[in-house]
């Protein structure tokens, strides 16, 4: 740690997660690359964080590539015999303390393994020693065992037994939750023939002499993901430290809880024929109760098993800024377009270090308010990291220096031997269908639409009668409302706010004061669609969704709205035109006030009519409360 020098103090460096990467450029694995990836981890420990028990890390970890060398003698004491790299699997399980509990779990694993037609090799107790680690990590310490899995003789690729992993993981996961089990008995940090994850409760000091692998000399990898742990929305525990499988983050999504509801939502519609009948077998694809990142790491894994490359995913859940104001090619322009039909962005602050087990990069938000910086010494040597001065390099050996760009995508690939930059990512995907010529001839705004026909404009007449139904009081038009439409500017107050909560409250309170929006708990400069109008949208796409695994032009032939606010102009526009996947439904949403029970039948009513309409294919429901009145 730095020493406290005049103003400085190196407590307040407490801020943020440590992400780092280590890599060989073509792909040489060596046991250098591990030695190297503890050190830069070890020199982030400073940005992870501990509790009250200061031997208790939030976190830290380590992912590399499958060390076949150092697995194949392991098993071979145990008179495992391992087949050839890419043959076999290994998962890395957190399993229950109690021998009995464990006991059941592991038969539970092993017949998932086999009913998806695999081969149960072996187990290998992993050896640790908590020694070291602190009171609180070792109160809810696991059994850690490595699993070997055996390729079947059906499967004629790595490619496919990864996808066939998945599946076996994702059924493990939902066996052991109705078993009974919760998810920090029963977690497999990865399950896979590419890559193997150390991680756990922990300072990243703690990593290489917790797991006594990391000291062989035969653990080698082309490249280290390492990760120093300091949450923001969850608390610590061994199954949320990083790395997950595919990712290491530093930062938050904002957007979560709207993204693990949208893919809840397409689920009814995924279809792949890379995955077939087990596709079902994926379902929830987020596992419930987890982390922002442990999240967008799921999404990250189906987008990836079902056919799209790495940096074809990452750019769909992390796109960069595609404002009309920024220059951009207008094919990179309408490849984002198309894609925000797709998919909404994993939106926030954010850093994502990700691989494949093969391919190695980074990807930073639009906003770029997460650093990564890195160099590539003559040797081939690549260090990013979330700072500056992780690896202790003589200066004669640097080539050169740089850091990654708000919006940009880093890609080392070993199979071409190099640095991929991020114009020739994008130039590739960008070219992988017509999006530009899709968008033009499926896409439609609300300038497309006619006009609407015998449109009479708002009925200011009934204007009070409709105000006070939906419980606006004569200090929400004066004071809050008239100075917004006067001067364009929120009204300011300095006074507290002793209002009881919407549901609470014995008065008539406006649908809007029922919510409230959920903010980021880490401090970030505020962003809004004014202010912040190059890199933040309101736009929304409004119509039917198609397979998420698929492309077509009939994925983005849906209404694009430039703002989620629609005029009742706009509104009729909608309803009275009914287009070739844009098709309106106006479903009444008024109920006999003074009836018992009227409320809770209206709304069963309301579910069944808008069933109806999207079964007749309706694509746009539209609620109407225009018939509200006293009865």
């Amino acid at each position: 740690m730095l020493d406290k020098k005049g103003l400085y103090d190196p407590r307040f460096e407490h801020d943020a997660c440590g992400v780092g990467i280590v890599a060989n450029v073509k792909g040489i694995k060596s046991r250098d690359i591990v030695v190297k990836g503890l050190e830069v981890l070890n020199n982030l420990r400073h940005r992870g964080a501990a509790g009250s028990d200061p031997e208790t890390g939030d976190g830290a970890g380590i992912l590399i590539q499958m060390p076949h060398e150092f697995m194949r003698l392991k098993a071979g004491k145990l008179g495992i015999q391992l087949p050839d790299p890419l043959e076999y699997g290994v998962g890395v399980f957190f399993l229950p303390q109690n021998a009995a509990a464990r006991a059941t779990v592991s038969a539970l694993i092993e017949s998932v393994v086999r009913e998806e037609g695999q081969a149960v090799l072996g187990w290998r107790d992993v050896p640790r020693n908590n020694t070291a680690i602190g009171v609180g990590a070792r109160a809810v310490e696991p059994h850690i065992s490595h699993l070997f899995v055996g390729r079947s003789s059906e499967i004629l690729d790595a490619e496919i037994f990864e996808r066939k992993l998945y599946v076996i993981r994702k059924v493990i996961e939902k066996r052991a939750a109705e078993t009974g089990f919760s998810p920090g008995d029963v977690y497999p940090p990865s399950l896979s023939c590419n890559t193997i994850v150390y991680k756990g409760l922990l300072h990243a000091p703690q990593i290489p002499g917790y797991y006594l692998d990391l000291e062989d000399e035969t653990m080698v990898s082309s490249f280290a993901l390492v990760h120093s742990r300091f949450s923001t929305n969850t608390l610590g525990s061994w199954r949320l430290a990083h790395p997950y499988r595919f990712v290491a983050h530093n930062g938050e999504i904002n957007t979560l809880r709207g993204n693990l509801n949208w893919m809840t939502a397409r689920q009814s519609m995924f279809s792949s024929p890379l995955l077939g009948d087990d596709m079902k077998k994926l379902f929830p694809i987020i596992t419930p109760d987890q982390s922002d990142t442990a999240s967008i790491d799921n999404a990250i894994e189906l987008l990836l098993r079902t056919g799209r490359s790495l940096p074809h995913v990452m750019t769909m859940l992390i796109p960069e800024a595609w404002s009309e104001m920024l220059p951009m090619p207008p094919e990179k322009r309408a490849y984002y377009e198309y894609h925000s039909a797709l998919m909404e962005p994993w939106d926030g602050p954010a850093l994502i270090a990700f691989t494949d087990g093969v391919r190695i990069g980074a990807i930073l938000d639009r906003n770029g308010l997460r650093p990564f910086r890195y160099l590539v010494t003559k040797d081939d040597l690549l260090v990013m990291a979330s700072e500056t001065g992780v690896l202790d390099l003589p200066p004669e050996d640097v080539l050169f220096k740089e850091r990654l760009h708000p919006g940009r995508m880093f890609l080392v690939d070993p199979d071409e031997g190099r640095i991929i930059d991020d114009a020739e990512i994008k130039r590739d995907l960008t070219s992988m269908q017509p999006y530009a010529d899709w968008i033009s001839q499926s896409r439609m705004t609300l300038d497309d639409l006619p006009e609407p026909a015998g449109w009479a404009g708002t009925d200011d007449a009934t204007l009070l009668e409709r105000q006070r139904s939906f419980g606006y009081t004569r200090e929400d038009v004066n004071r809050l409302l008239a100075p917004m439409v006067m001067t364009s500017q929120e009204p300011d107050g300095s006074m507290g706010n002793d209002t009881p909560p919407a549901v609470l409250s014995d008065q008539a309170q406006p649908l809007f004061d029922y919510f409230k929006q959920l903010f980021a708990q880490v401090s970030n400069p505020p962003l809004d669609a004014i202010r912040e109008d190059m890199v933040t949208s309101l736009e929304a796409f409004v119509g039917a969704e198609q397979n998420l695994f698929e492309e077509t032009p009939e994925h983005v032939r849906q209404l694009r709205l430039l703002q989620p606010v629609l005029t009742n102009h706009d509104l009729e526009k909608i309803r009275q035109n009914p287009l070739d996947g844009i098709c309106p439904a106006t479903l009444p949403t008024v109920f006999h006030a003074r009836e018992e029970g009227a409320l809770e039948r209206a709304l069963d009513d309301l579910c069944e009519r808008a069933s109806e309409a999207v079964a007749t294919g309706c694509s746009i429901l539209i609620l109407s409360d225009r018939d509200v009145g006293p009865d």
